[in-house]
């Protein structure tokens, strides 16, 4: 393994725990024990990569390959859990702002990291020249772990109502993409995964969002 290999790897495991820590979050805040918190630390951290690999029709996707992706997700929702468990008020007051703060930063730096592996993942695929696969196989795979997170939690997908979410991975994506194609792997990923976390904390300080219909007087029947 040389030391391009080595960061990345590195990498990928920090998007995992990120990814792993937010889903453990919405799993405690929903009321879930330790299982149900494990179960979408696990699913939000590898839930998009496992969606890519079917599209590429890679069997079995790589978690069941390298099951240490999915290790590291149980450590770390089970740390999760157990730390906001001893906490009698964890969702009140200023731990409540403290709450939504960690887990934008976690979803952020997750969504920026997974958007990454997913173009590159086309690329050793053999797609560097396609790029609208490339740029929805990095979305796909950055968006795909919260979204299967947020359907089994019961809550509305968090890429369909907070600030700009799966816009910014697509940005990332295809900065990646060309980055990729102009530099190496090693810059492209570690760019494009600072632009999506760029992009998701100026979206939820200046509350930016694409417009909804939550806007507008609708008349209900």
């Amino acid at each position: 393994m040389d030391y391009q290999e080595l960061i990345i790897l590195i990498i990928e495991i920090i998007g995992t725990v990120a990814f792993s820590i937010s889903g453990a979050m919405v799993g405690t805040r929903r009321g879930m024990d330790i299982f149900g918190v494990c179960v979408l630390g696990v699913v939000t951290a590898v839930g998009g990569g496992m969606i890519r690999d079917i599209i590429l029709g890679i069997t079995p996707p790589n978690v069941f390959r390298e099951p240490v992706y999915a290790l590291v997700a149980v450590l770390t929702a089970c740390v999760v859990f157990i730390a906001i468990y001893l906490n009698k008020t964890p969702f009140s007051g200023s731990e409540r702002q403290a709450y939504e703060r960690l887990i934008l930063m976690m979803d952020s730096i997750g969504l920026g990291i997974f958007t990454v592996m997913g173009v590159l993942t086309g690329v050793r695929e053999g797609y560097v020249n396609n790029t609208f696969f490339l740029v929805f196989l990095g979305t796909t795979t950055g968006v795909g772990g919260g979204l299967l997170r947020d359907m089994m939690a019961g809550v509305p997908p968090y890429i369909f109502v907070r600030h700009i979410y799966a816009c910014a991975s697509i940005v990332g994506a295809l900065i990646c993409v060309y980055l990729y194609r102009l530099t190496n792997a090693l810059a492209a990923m570690i760019i494009a995964s600072a632009v999506v976390v760029l992009i998701r904390f100026l979206a939820a300080h200046y509350r930016w969002n694409l417009p909804s219909m939550a806007e507008r007087d609708i008349e209900k029947d």
